[in-house]
């Protein structure tokens, strides 16, 4: 496949989990290379355009060992799967042994197969890629210890939780420099020149075997973030940063080959201007879970570029289960907003169904939960709505709304609009526990004149409406608690 488009539509699935569902399910081991026809088929009827195979580089056997003995981390396994035992846990995915698929999936092979059965319903492939760290029993410990921020034997005895003695050299755990080192992983050089070149390599070696990459814990790799967290122990800083240097160099071999970022800390910017397509909208998560729409609407007025490179989701693996942060009709408001917001948009496995209980990723598989066929249906019908080029590739813009002396609800309504050629579409969303009323500023001088016909993709009611109304007045709206529209726009003409 060549170019991507400019919004695409991504969705994670958790592989060793899945690929253990399949097994059970078909009463017989399944891995990427042995996945039935149909289960392609339903991925594919979702309207995606790529699937995240999370997880599905070699697992680290040290660093299972490691994450037995972690009180916290056993606590959480025990919270998520009750009936827990210690073969359910199979390692980190962010814990890498090697950059090889992991025997247990299928390997290599299954993966290639799975690839083009992805290809064959129109599906690109991402996989992970882990910049900061990697298992203390990859091949580099041994032979590339210069790739690693290395301690000295009085940090290990003063700090054993963030420093790991291997051999006569000892290590430092990687780490986010706001929180205590993790324990399963080793911390990489990112000002190392020969790490960098490695980095090329290992990369280079992936995008031949998938389409993308998102790259976890993108940030901690920025200069000024390494040099803040690592001082004089990762040596001199280069002038080029990390990401520079990494994205240009794969990218003259792959042209269209995606990089995705997790990224936090209000640096999403500075890694676009690095290199990423699309990076983390933490923000609009947060405020959409935490404040009103007028502070979600302020975040959306970003310059388009900054739009375009953002990846809106309201559940991943790393966060609550959308149920639980986004309860009931909130969570339908919600997902209407991120599938019909510029940037890419993730959505998550279990996600549809209404899962509740956010999976630790050492676990080989999540507990039994039954599904809301109700949240289905709203999914099943969000996804044929807006699985439109329109909403891929077309023109987004910010729609203004506005109220009067008495009533301000219309604070409560977020509301934009999609251009392409003749296609025109409204989204009104009354982000908002009280009923909201408002007036909307629809902005192409082309209603004008015209009668127009709105339908709603999402409920099937029809509204005619004067153009020139709608134009200039503003549209009115009246909109139920967490009720939306997603309108769509023709010229309508009544005959005798």
């Amino acid at each position: 496949m060549s170019t991507w488009p400019k919004y695409p539509v991504i969705y994670e699935i958790n592989t060793w989990v899945w690929l253990g569902e399949l097994s059970r399910k078909y009463q017989r081991p399944v891995n990427l290379g042995t996945v039935p026809s149909e289960e392609w088929a339903q991925i594919s009827s979702g309207g995606f355009d790529a699937v995240w195979f999370m997880g599905v580089w070699e697992r680290s056997p040290a660093g299972i060992v490691i994450s037995t003995h972690n009180s916290g981390l056993l606590t959480d396994f025990h919270r998520a799967l009750p009936d827990f035992t210690t073969e359910d846990n199979v390692g980190s995915p962010y814990c890498v042994r090697r950059y090889v698929v992991d025997d247990h999936l299928g390997g290599p092979s299954g993966l290639a197969a799975a690839r083009v059965k992805l290809a064959g319903h129109g599906l690109r492939l991402i996989l992970d890629f882990v910049p900061n760290h990697v298992a203390p029993d990859h091949p580099w410990v041994s032979e590339h210890p210069e790739f690693f921020i290395q301690g000295s034997g009085e940090d290990a005895r003063r700090d054993p939780a963030s420093f790991i003695e291997a051999g006569d050299k000892v290590f430092a755990c990687g780490r986010d420099p706001y929180f205590p080192a993790w324990p399963d992983v080793l911390q990489l050089n990112a000002f190392h020149p020969a790490l960098r070149k490695k980095a090329i390599a290992t990369l280079d070696d992936v995008a031949g075997q998938c389409d993308g990459v998102r790259c976890d814990m993108a940030m901690l790799m920025l200069n000024s973030v390494f040099e803040r967290t690592w001082g004089e122990r990762a040596g001199a800083k280069p002038a080029l940063d990390y990401w520079h240097s990494i994205i240009a160099a794969i990218k003259s071999r792959w042209p269209h080959f995606l990089f995705i970022a997790e990224a936090y800390w209000d640096l999403e910017w500075e890694l676009q201007q690095q290199g990423f397509d699309h990076c983390y909208d933490k923000k609009l998560y947060d405020r959409m879970e935490h404040a009103d729409a007028e502070s979600v609407r302020k975040h959306l007025l970003a310059d388009s570029s900054y739009q375009r490179g953002m990846v809106r989701f309201i559940e991943n693996h790393d966060e609550p289960r959308a149920t639980v942060v986004f309860p009931s009709e909130k969570g339908r408001a919600a997902a209407v907003a991120i599938l019909t917001l510029p940037g890419a948009r993730l959505l998550h496995e279990g996600q549809f169904e209404g899962l509740k209980v956010r999976l630790p990723v050492f676990l080989a598989r999540r507990p039994a939960e039954s599904s809301d066929p109700n949240l289905a249906a709203f999914y099943e019908g969000l996804l044929k709505a807006t699985h439109r080029d329109i909403f891929r590739n077309g023109a987004w813009q910010l729609c203004e709304r506005s109220g009067w002396p008495d009533n301000q609800s219309c604070q409560n309504i977020l509301t934009w609009c999609w251009l392409q050629g003749d296609e025109r579409y409204l989204v009104v969303i009354n982000f908002r526990q009280d009923a909201s009323q408002a007036r909307i500023q629809v902005p192409w001088d082309e209603l004008r004149g015209k009668q127009w016909r709105l339908n709603d993709l999402l409920s099937a009611d029809t509204y005619d409406r004067c153009g020139d109304e709608m134009r200039d007045a503003g549209l009115y709206v009246d909109l139920e608690p967490w009720k939306y529209h997603l309108f769509q726009l023709r010229p309508y003409v009544q005959y005798a």
